[in-house]
């Protein structure tokens, strides 16, 4: 995808965006060459940037799975979604019952239509704009109350975005706010940039955090018990807990084709 497609008015496709270059980074089309290089540029400095992505990516499927698999969900609420790619959510949940819907929800205008343009021949799943920083705004949104059933579980996946919520804006009170709204039985699924394990894997990774301070959403390294406490106790996390991505109900297949990635930090909470 280059400039010359439609872009919306007021849009800078000067600046890298991080749906863009997650797009790219698991393989997608949706992405601008300002993308390309800046995905390019973190991983000659994280070069585990990629497995880090690829880790995360298969754990949301596998999630996803489990959830309708499992425990008969049926609804999704993909809030910082980005554009649906490569193992996105609405194929593995429909691919095991038809009747899934997912709402994608992203604060990119670009990435939003991107995705209704993908999901235009698909009537159980759509895409809106919005911020997880404003969580009323996303769990009131016309299509969102029209489009998913509140009265019945629903999953509110937040997955590669949490880390993109600065301390300042209480993302625990962001999760807060949008579990009022669920009925008990509902889902949380999370993963979220965690530290590195040795002292040049962090110096890498900061590094790399820092090129993220020259785009309009800026990184933040939580490990495991910060990522914990961003869930108040009207959730349950579920067994194994906040683990590492490649740790939450693996695949064998998956794990021989992905080495662990304890950068990516994952769990899954029930409503109480």
């Amino acid at each position: 995808m280059e400039p010359n497609t439609w872009v919306p008015e007021g849009v800078d496709i000067t600046v890298p965006n991080a749906s863009r270059v997650y797009d790219y980074a698991l393989g997608g089309m949706h992405n601008f060459t300002v993308d390309r290089a800046f995905w390019h540029q973190v991983q000659e400095l994280f070069p585990e940037a990629h497995l880090v992505a690829r880790a995360n990516r298969a754990y949301l499927g596998r999630a996803v799975r489990w959830l309708v698999e499992e425990q008969g969900v049926t609804q999704f609420l993909d809030i910082g979604s980005g554009i649906p790619t490569l193992g996105n959510v609405h194929e593995v949940a429909q691919e095991v019952d038809p009747r899934a819907r997912v709402v994608y929800v992203d604060i990119d205008p670009i990435a939003v239509e991107q995705s209704r343009s993908l999901l235009r021949d698909n009537p159980n799943a759509h895409a809106i704009r919005g911020d997880l920083r404003d969580p009323d705004a996303i769990v009131w949104h016309d299509q969102v109350i029209s489009f998913l059933d509140f009265s019945r579980p629903i999953a509110v996946l937040m997955v590669a975005v949490l880390h993109f919520i600065p301390d300042e804006a209480d993302p625990r009170s962001l999760i807060s706010r949008i579990g009022m709204a669920l009925m008990p039985g509902s889902f949380l699924v999370l993963s979220h940039a965690g530290p590195e394990v040795t002292e040049e894997g962090l110096q890498r990774q900061e590094t790399a955090r820092q090129l993220y301070e020259k785009t309009p959403t800026p990184v933040v390294i939580r490990d495991g018990r910060q990522l914990l406490d961003l869930v108040d106790d009207s959730f349950e996390v579920l067994e194994p807990g906040v683990v590492a991505a490649d740790q939450w109900r693996p695949d064998p297949e998956e794990t021989a084709e992905i080495p662990p990635q304890p950068t990516a930090l994952v769990a899954v909470a029930r409503r109480r």
